[in-house]
């Protein structure tokens, strides 16, 4: 396992570049986010996603949620939406706000099924890594029944033999996990209250 610093990778291009060519390979890290650590592969890799389901003991008939840089990422990973949905969801980007989304096809990450959670995440220093690499799964950085880990210590010492890097971006802030809509219906419906307060959770 490689572990470096979050702004030690942004402020080396080359470096960057490594971690995303690790990933586009297969590649599986932990990185920080503006709840917890999540577990980081290519969502178009068989191997990256297989290894994620391997590394946190899950279902892999459970889809793995995607982290994306902005909005503009969904039509590449081919989300299949109303204008008018994205555009509600995208306002409200970024969040600790997950939606779920009709796919035009099924990716590595979605296990043959045809709908994608994808969240814009509310950490610029992340925003700025997914601009660079692509969209990335973001399942919590933990073993299935386990605790999420707030901390680049308590991800090394549970999974440090099973991942590649190790992106440490400090201590997170923890409490509640993101909130998850369903944007496949109208108007989106909640399927998980979290941290962001979407009006039906209130």
């Amino acid at each position: 396992m490689r572990r470096v610093r979050l702004d030690d990778l942004l402020a080396r291009p080359e470096l960057l570049a490594e971690l995303a060519g690790d990933l586009r390979r297969g590649g599986v890290a932990a990185l920080p986010t503006e709840t917890f650590y999540g577990l980081a592969a290519d969502p178009r890799s068989p191997e990256g996603c297989a290894r994620v389901f391997a590394v946190k003991g899950r279902d892999a008939e459970k889809a793995l949620p995607v982290l994306a840089a902005s909005a503009a990422d969904l039509g590449g990973l081919g989300v299949s939406a109303a204008p008018g949905t994205i555009s509600r969801i995208a306002a409200l980007w970024p969040a600790p706000l997950t939606a779920v989304f009709a796919l035009r096809e099924p990716l590595p990450c979605t296990s043959g099924g045809l709908s994608l959670a994808v969240r814009v995440p509310a950490h610029p220093a992340l925003r700025r890594l997914l601009e660079r690499t692509g969209p990335l799964t973001g399942t919590s950085a933990n073993r299935s029944g386990e605790p999420p880990a707030s901390t680049a210590a308590v991800v090394e010492e549970a999974l440090g033999r099973a991942i590649d890097w190790l992106v440490d971006g400090g201590d997170t802030p923890g409490g509640l996990p993101s909130t998850v809509v369903d944007a496949r219906v109208e108007p989106p419906r909640v399927l998980r209250a979290g941290a962001f307060p979407w009006p039906e959770t209130r």
